[in-house]
């Protein structure tokens, strides 16, 4: 069985990663399919993972979730330096492509942006790359979302950023260009492929309306 793989990233960090795997986990838990969530890294605390385990209704322990966890809250690799530790791409490849046996779906969250060090000499870029990964790209629907979304897919190969999709995420409070980015955005990358996500104070694992519904099922189509 080949699974399909969709890669969470994001244009920075603390821009809504963990929110939107875990939508997404919590979907396809209320739906009874077969799949696997994982966070391979995770820095200062576990608490992404953690709530990537409870989405999956106990399906994966937290160690097969989140294998690389660090005490320092910085970007994984020097997180890792600093304990001694290394994280290789081949041991990153070996771990996904293990979690990805015998599931017909794959989700993965990254840590930090597209091209936060998460390794020795590789980011998430190389993981989507060698994994032929459908890129999610999360940023916040705010000021500078254009210009910060459209450097996340020029970083992308070609072919990876045209099956990609962007899902802007409303803040809490809008800005002046909360309610024009995704048509901006829509002159520079396909508008089927953009996605904007409403604000929710009750946390990803509540049930989702009819329209965040939908959002997920393209996401995920």
């Amino acid at each position: 069985m080949t699974s399909r793989i969709w890669f969470i990233t994001g244009s920075d960090t603390q821009v809504g990663k963990t929110f939107l795997t875990v939508l997404l986990a919590s979907h396809l838990a209320r739906r009874r399919e077969r799949f696997a969530a994982v966070k391979p890294f995770c820095s200062g605390d576990r608490t992404d993972a953690e709530l990537i385990h409870q989405a999956q209704r106990g399906g994966l322990e937290l160690n097969a979730i989140n294998p690389w966890h660090f005490q320092q809250p910085v970007t994984p690799s020097l997180a890792a330096r600093q304990e001694g530790r290394e994280v290789t791409l081949r041991m990153a490849l070996t771990f996904l492509r293990k979690a990805s046996i015998g599931m017909p779906r794959l989700l993965i969250e990254g840590a930090g942006g597209l091209l936060s060090p998460l390794g020795r000499g590789f980011s998430a870029r190389e993981l989507i790359v060698r994994l032929n990964a459908t890129p999610l790209v999360v940023c916040p629907n705010r000021l500078g979302a254009i210009n910060q979304s459209r450097l996340v897919f020029a970083a992308l190969p070609t072919r990876l950023a045209r099956r990609g999709h962007l899902v802007l995420m409303d803040p809490e409070r809008p800005d002046a260009s909360t309610s024009s980015n995704e048509q901006v955005l829509a002159e520079h990358l396909s508008p089927d492929r953009i996605h904007r996500l409403p604000w929710c104070a009750n946390g990803p694992m509540t049930h989702p309306s009819g329209p965040v519904r939908r959002t997920l099922e393209r996401l995920l189509a």
